[in-house]
């Protein structure tokens, strides 16, 4: 073959084939399928292609070669010579790369799991293959933030649900380690775990006199304490009573339409030990295991503070 179309400046099917490296079985494909249009048939009913056919045949092997989906690459073809071309095909390989990225994050979170399997002890191997079975690959967060809407006042302002929701539910890694699967896969036994029924909220939002309640105040105020304490916390220092104690005993007191007195907090520490829940306790334990946390303590680490503090200053 000359590399050139016929005299007329048409191709064959065959001729196109062999040019741009692909069977005859592709090109009738692409063709069949509108990507391909035919310049018209041979005197014989042949198909023949015109000059640009080469060109459109060789983007369309590119575009598939990268695993585009056969409408992506009609959408691209279609705008090839339109204002937004460049934009059709930006938007099809972000969307690609967005896929890839799936897909990777997942085969990461398979391949991390296999090591936790392979690595376990026989006696541990049943409870942890139980407790991966029980999560999707990646882990949804899904499942975690139902169990605090469920542990949380219903009714709060939608921005401070959103602040919190964002505190308490960790994001999984793309690249995991084994013990965070292990982590992960934990906390979603937690969130699911049927004791979730007994966390009662009215326990720590009672009434006030007035029959009035006001958890979003409590949990502005508890944000507000946390912040405060967050450095004491990731510095290991020593539970203290000052401003960050002082913020959370006045959004309990807030909650309940008092004062904070030296009363009141004799009696908000002993409250806040009844009300403790080992599921609660266990989330955090489990989210505190997570390296995120070294960077930025997590709402259980600086609520035991607090309530540390206050124990001491009550003592």
């Amino acid at each position: 073959m000359t590399g050139s179309a016929s005299p007329d400046g048409m191709w064959s099917i065959g001729e196109l084939a062999e040019q741009a490296g692909v069977t005859v079985k592709t090109v009738r494909f692409y063709s069949d399928r509108g990507l391909l249009p035919e310049a018209g048939r041979s005197a014989g009913g042949h198909r023949r292609y015109g000059p640009g056919a080469l060109d459109r045949l060789r983007l369309i092997r590119s575009l598939r070669t990268l695993d585009l989906p056969l409408p992506e690459v009609r959408r691209i073809l279609a705008q090839e010579d339109a204002p937004g071309a460049a934009d059709a095909l930006e938007d099809a390989v972000a969307g690609q790369l967005r896929d890839l990225g799936t897909q990777l994050a997942a085969l990461r979170w398979r391949e991390a799991a296999l090591h936790l399997l392979r690595d376990c002890t026989p006696e541990e191997r049943a409870d942890r293959l139980r407790l991966i079975g029980a999560v999707s690959i990646p882990p949804s967060t899904d499942v975690l933030a139902r169990f605090w809407r469920h542990v949380l006042p219903p009714r709060l302002p939608a921005r401070l649900l959103s602040t919190l929701l964002e505190a308490a539910v960790p994001q999984p890694p793309a690249d995991p380690t084994p013990s965070q699967v292990l982590v992960f896969a934990r906390l979603h036994a937690v969130a699911t775990d049927r004791r979730v029924v007994d966390i009662d909220v009215r326990r720590l939002a009672p009434r006030t006199p007035d029959e009035s309640c006001r958890p979003a105040v409590l949990y502005e105020g508890l944000v507000e304490a946390c912040a405060l304490a967050s450095a004491d916390v990731r510095d290991r220092r020593p539970p203290y009573a000052g401003e960050a104690l002082d913020c959370f005993v006045a959004a309990h007191a807030g909650l309940r339409g008092t004062r904070d007195t030296p009363a009141f907090r004799r009696q908000l520490s002993a409250q806040l030990g009844r009300i403790a829940h080992p599921l609660l306790d266990r989330y955090w334990q489990l989210v505190g295991e997570l390296p995120s946390a070294s960077r930025q303590p997590t709402i259980g680490a600086m609520d035991d503070w607090l309530r540390a503090a206050l124990d001491a200053q009550v003592a």
